[in-house]
């Protein structure tokens, strides 16, 4: 379906619209029974009034404070990192090819060590992980840069950076004093507790600016997984793309870690979900967003009711699911 806006056009396919629409709803329905069930219940009315400022002061210090801020913060890092897998699925032409295999939450993860062992803050930390990412993402490009960077290329390098960081990071997390390790070790986990405003805020502003990047290299970025000669052929600028939407891939993914901390799978489950379910030849960048967004807000909330009234860190729970998931796709793959 093709819709005609004097010289501009868009072209819609009428699934992935209704389950870009469904997984809209879903998301509405997890956000509100993560905001209103807990310890103390909130009846949805209150809920609503307490959003909009006028509910009373314990259901606006519960709602407002408390659930609201880390409700959102999952659905913004989730949707970040949904994202970011999409891209980087897409440039790979892999379904292994997310950040949490080529290297780049590690990266990132080494990033937030260091700063944790150099008594940083919150802010810190979160500053250490993006730059850990990007620097990370840099080293593997120039390794990967062989007359331009092919996926297969990308995804070896990119595994053999994952391999020697986690290593880098064990070694750090021996050496910093048992303070210091028990901090880097929750963050290294995965966890929207405690998470404020403030965590959500980067992260808004961060998708704000690159979804409409995305969106305008989603087209060429379904030429290039044609093959780069059958895109230059229809005047694609392959390096270009490839280089903007790495840049833009790894900001996703160093943003939302700096959020949230390394929570793995959601980059690698929530595209080929989305594809799934749109029934799609290639990767949909906004489905795998509402996906990573549904599912690190779903796995929170279950986290934090499964075993109430303990409470476990996503990152655990995101772990478990996609561990399942991994090996279902390597053994589907097999066959």
């Amino acid at each position: 379906m093709t819709i005609r806006l004097g010289p501009w056009s868009v072209r819609l396919a009428p699934r992935a619209l209704v389950v870009g629409l469904a997984l809209v709803v879903v998301a509405c329905g997890v956000t509100v029974a993560a905001i209103s069930t807990g310890e103390f219940t909130v009846p949805v009315p209150d809920v609503v009034s307490a959003l909009f400022g006028q509910g009373t002061p314990v259901a606006e210090l519960i709602v407002s404070k408390l659930r609201a801020p880390r409700v959102v913060t999952g659905l913004l890092v989730g949707a970040a990192f949904g994202l970011s897998g999409a891209i980087f699925q897409s440039l790979t032409r892999n379904p292994l090819g997310s950040p949490d295999f080529i290297g780049f939450t590690a990266g990132a993860s080494t990033g937030g060590i260091l700063a944790v062992v150099a008594g940083g803050s919150a802010m810190t930390i979160a500053g250490g992980a993006l730059t850990g990412c990007v620097v990370t993402a840099a080293l593997v490009y120039a390794m990967a840069f062989r007359g331009g960077v092919q996926g297969y290329r990308l995804v070896l390098v990119g595994i053999g950076a994952n391999a020697l960081l986690l290593a880098v990071n064990s070694y750090l997390l021996t050496r910093a004093n048992i303070n210091d390790a028990a901090t880097a070790g929750a963050w290294l986990t995965g966890s929207l507790s405690g998470r404020g405003w403030d965590h959500a805020i980067p992260v808004a502003l961060a998708l704000a600016v690159l979804l409409p990047v995305c969106a305008f290299l989603s087209r060429p970025m379904r030429m290039i997984e044609m093959g780069d000669d059958s895109a230059r052929a229809m005047g694609i600028r392959v390096e270009v793309v490839r280089a903007v939407a790495i840049a833009a891939g790894v900001l996703l993914s160093g943003v939302a870690t700096a959020a949230a901390g390394p929570v793995v799978f959601v980059a690698l489950a929530a595209p080929q979900l989305a594809r799934r379910l749109t029934r799609s030849p290639g990767v949909t960048m906004g489905a795998s967003a509402l996906m990573g967004a549904v599912l690190l807000t779903a796995a929170d909330l279950a986290a934090q009711r499964v075993l109430a009234p303990t409470q476990l860190p996503v990152g655990v729970l995101t772990a478990a699911i996609g561990g399942t998931y991994l090996t279902l796709l390597l053994r589907k793959d097999r066959h």
